[in-house]
């Protein structure tokens, strides 16, 4: 088995963060601007342990960035990871467009 670059984007650790509701929904809330994590947790209707452990998994995923500023923690988006992820989706995006294009054709033939 090949080994892994440990600086290398985990893709694998970005779709799992991300494909929680909660999770999705704070890194929509940071794309307009850093924010603490007290202003993270507002919309939603769960504890602030429940909203630290959702960012502790961005964190891990190399989505966000936390900096303690005395007694309030502010996040800040990593745009790095998101863009390998893109990157990823946009390559089989395109492969499966060509697919469905093709069988688009086909189906067209044969009506």
């Amino acid at each position: 088995m090949p080994k892994r670059d440990k600086s290398a984007v985990n893709l694998d650790a970005i779709f799992a963060a991300l494909a929680h509701p909660i999770r999705r929904a704070i890194i929509e809330q940071l794309a307009g601007g850093d924010a603490s994590v007290s202003e993270l947790a507002k919309p939603h209707k769960v504890s602030l342990p429940a909203i630290s452990g959702h960012l502790r998994v961005l964190e891990r995923a190399g989505l966000l960035k936390i900096t303690p500023e005395w007694r309030v923690h502010r996040c800040h988006i990593d745009a790095v990871p998101m863009s390998a992820a893109f990157g990823w989706l946009t390559r089989y995006r395109i492969l499966w467009e060509d697919r469905f294009d093709r069988l688009a054709r086909e189906v067209e033939k044969k009506q």
